[in-house]
């Protein structure tokens, strides 16, 4: 399933659906016509475990036929917001983890032309997350190489503590996509959390693929343009540390909650990587897509 949040009016509240074709099915709405409890907001349905997925799937296999009036919305008529609208911690964010993206970095970001041993684990702030079509900021005052970075976002789905490579995938609620917007010149001593975690750094959207429709997390190609030019084009198969790995190393001694994301790294082709190197600036467009997930395109405007 395709689960969104999404708003029917500039005035009406965030609300949860799921994407059918041209149309935004709203999940408590279809659950109240079938008598069935489900919430309106993506963490609450998150929480209730995979007893949700099923029942919200099998709500909406028996409906296709007749689709109930008043839980179904064009899709065109509604605004799709990121699907967590505000995640309850800190982003996950993994840098490092594409092996030319290593390469790449060592050149001009002073990081090490070693492949790391570990996963290289920093984070993003809540307040980071924007939906699909808005505004990516450029503040002149704090940035003059402001950059981009497409990613696989894996959502957890149940609590994950100190849980084993080969159990991890179990705890995946879904995939997204997410664009790690990359202040470069305002690390500071090496830390990336000012550079990564400003406001409307964080594209998210347009959707939430639930883990059962996504075969293989390593086999997805995912791609990045600036105002229609390729920049990044790769495939999930070659990140260094794996998805499984990922949430196997994190949750060794931190405890992953439902809601959690985990941004996994991008592969090469960011602007600073580029020779010359190259920046996004007001008037720009970034558009990013993961195969079987989506796309979501962002104007950069300045403050």
């Amino acid at each position: 399933m395709r689960l969104v949040t999404y708003r029917s009016s500039p005035v009406s509240a965030a609300r949860l659906g799921a994407l059918e074709d041209d149309l935004v099915v709203d999940v408590q709405r279809l659950g109240l016509v079938h008598g069935t409890d489900l919430p309106s907001d993506m963490l609450d349905f998150i929480d209730l475990g995979p007893t949700a997925v099923t029942a919200l799937r099998q709500l909406i296999t028996v409906s296709r036929a007749a689709w109930p009036v008043a839980a179904v919305l064009p899709a065109v008529n509604v605004q799709l917001l990121a699907p967590i609208p505000r995640p309850r911690k800190n982003i996950f964010g993994i840098g490092l983890n594409y092996v030319e993206h290593v390469a790449e970095s060592s050149r001009t970001l002073d990081t090490a032309k070693e492949l790391p041993k570990q996963p290289v684990i920093f984070s993003k702030p809540p307040t980071c997350i924007i939906g699909p079509g808005a505004a990516i900021v450029h503040n002149a005052r704090l940035t003059q190489q402001l950059d981009w970075e497409v990613e696989l976002a894996v959502i957890i789905g149940r609590r994950a503590c100190r849980v084993s490579e080969d159990q991890a995938l179990s705890y995946v609620f879904g995939y997204s996509v997410m664009i790690d917007v990359s202040a470069r010149d305002c690390r500071r001593a090496g830390q990336w959390i000012y550079s990564k975690g400003q406001d409307t750094f964080g594209p998210f959207g347009p959707c939430i693929v639930t883990a059962d429709d996504i075969a293989d997390p390593q086999a997805l190609d995912l791609w990045l343009t600036v105002n229609g030019q390729m920049k990044q084009q790769s495939n999930t198969r070659h990140m260094l540390f794996k998805v499984p790995h990922l949430i196997a190393d994190i949750s060794a001694g931190m405890t992953l909650e439902p809601g959690d994301i985990i941004a996994t790294g991008t592969p090469e082709g960011v602007g600073a990587g580029r020779t010359p190197q190259e920046w996004l600036w007001p008037g720009d467009v970034v558009e990013a897509g993961v195969q079987d997930i989506g796309t979501i395109r962002h104007p950069v405007v300045a403050i």
